[in-house]
């Protein structure tokens, strides 16, 4: 029976409307380039009208674009077709110095201070550069400790440093499994580890949000297990970079790395940014090195003596690419309008709509549910355990359910056998788009059951 709103059930289409409404945050959406279901490629028009919005749910791999990045982007542009050379020390934001115009946005949305950040290269390329500086085995402290499951090209940077400084992986790279049964680690199997094997571990080295189940690891609790046995603990931030308030220079971390096009916005393979704790401010150890990571007052002598920059900026290569900081910039202006703590607040609510949404109409035990397919959430259930994204464990493989909701306008990221990573971003997503989602979801459930 209906409230005086209409409303039947906590299911109903109608409620999602009524919070969507009722959201503070709602014109937040209207800041970005939301796609039509029509210019996503292989939808189908017969099942949806190509004019509607998608169902866009997929900023776990690649945010919207803001429309102020288009603006910041043809500034640039114009500026190198004015310009030319000159664009490099001259304007508002000269191109030789705009790496260094992020810093401050950046570091308020990793909790560092600007020394603390450096914004260049890609995520595994700083990877590579902090591993490079930071991994300094011996024959008593060598091994690296991650998850397993860890992002690909994580795990094939740690194996290639491994090699590279002269140790084998089977003896220096440890992954750590779940327990049996279950599908993300336990914070007190991590620290147990590390209490009971970190003098043989020289660097921990876990992702803030593990791409793959969504588990938002307590970094801090991690971090303190890794420095009480004296090792060197780092962070991949990939999926943490503008989903969760982070606090890396509280939580006294070492070192970070992390890409900015997932909830960052800033456009496929966009410039990604580093973190060095300042109690490394002076420090002169080994690393990779190129002219930006010499001091910008001496930088233009080339008289071939480095004078190495401090912190985080001393970690740099190469000048930045201005078209790449351009949509960092662009992105830097959203947030400069929304705290990332409100936000967050706002994820916690999209996160726990979906999650009641597919365990009543899809729980296996439900009594609402009126399909035989059944999906479970492997993402852990405790808010702070987890960010936007919630993965989706289906009962049956989804090589036929995803191409069915990719010819109704939905985006989400398909992970086979049986896993789809749906994130209602907090940004630009709303309840409608999950309440979409969920009738979706149950129309191509019937359409596989009839067919099967």
């Amino acid at each position: 029976m209906a409230d005086e709103s209409g409303i039947k059930d906590l299911t109903d289409p109608a409620l999602a409307e009524f919070l969507t409404d009722s959201d503070a945050l709602k014109g937040i959406r209207d800041l970005f380039h939301y796609p039509k279901a029509g210019t996503l490629p292989d939808v189908d028009p017969t099942l949806v009208d190509p004019n509607a919005d998608s169902i866009y749910l997929c900023g776990n791999s690649l945010g919207l674009m803001p429309k102020v990045t288009e603006e910041v982007m043809k500034e640039h542009l114009d500026k190198w077709a004015k310009m030319g050379v000159f664009g490099h020390m001259t304007g508002e934001v000269p191109w030789a110095h705009s790496d260094e115009h992020c810093l401050e946005g950046v570091g308020r949305l990793v909790g560092a201070k600007k020394e603390e950040v450096s914004v260049a290269n890609s995520l595994t390329v700083n990877i590579h550069v902090l591993l490079t500086a930071f991994y300094k085995p011996t024959e008593t402290r060598h091994k690296i400790l991650l998850e397993s499951k860890a992002f690909p090209s994580d795990h094939y940077a740690i194996e290639s440093q491994i090699r590279l400084k002269g140790r084998t992986v089977e003896e220096s790279m440890v992954c750590m499994e779940p327990r049996e049964g279950e599908e993300t680690l336990r914070t007190e199997d991590i620290i147990d580890y590390i209490e009971n094997n970190g003098d043989e571990i020289a660097i921990v080295f876990f992702s803030g949000i593990q791409y793959y189940t969504g588990q938002l690891f307590d970094i801090k609790a991690i971090t303190e297990a890794g420095h009480r046995k004296g090792c060197l603990v780092g962070w991949d931030l990939a999926h943490a970079f503008a989903n969760v308030p982070l606090h890396l220079h509280w939580w006294d971390v070492d070192f970070a790395a992390w890409c900015s096009y997932k909830y960052g916005c800033t456009g496929a393979g966009s410039i990604a940014g580093l973190f060095v704790h300042e109690r490394f401010l002076h420090d002169k150890r080994d690393r990779m090195l190129g002219w930006w990571s010499h001091k910008m007052s001496s930088r233009f002598t080339m008289d071939n003596v480095l004078d190495l920059d401090e912190g985080a900026a001393g970690y740099r290569i190469s000048n930045p690419p201005i078209h790449c900081v351009a949509a960092m910039l662009g992105s830097l202006k959203i947030f400069d309008q929304v705290s990332l703590e409100n936000l967050r607040s706002r994820s916690c609510y999209l996160t726990g709509y979906l999650e009641y949404l597919v365990k009543t109409l899809f729980g296996e035990n439900s009594e609402q549910r009126t399909t035989k397919l059944s999906i479970s959430i492997i993402t852990p259930e405790n808010f702070h355990q987890r960010g936007c994204q919630l993965s989706l464990k289906f009962s049956s493989p989804i090589d036929v359910i995803y191409p069915e909701l990719v010819k109704r306008g939905v985006a989400v990221d398909k992970r086979y056998p049986n896993v789809i990573r749906v994130a209602p971003v907090h940004l630009y997503n709303n309840y409608v788009d999950v309440r979409r989602f969920i009738s979706v979801l149950q129309e191509v459930a019937h359409i596989v059951e009839d067919h099967a």
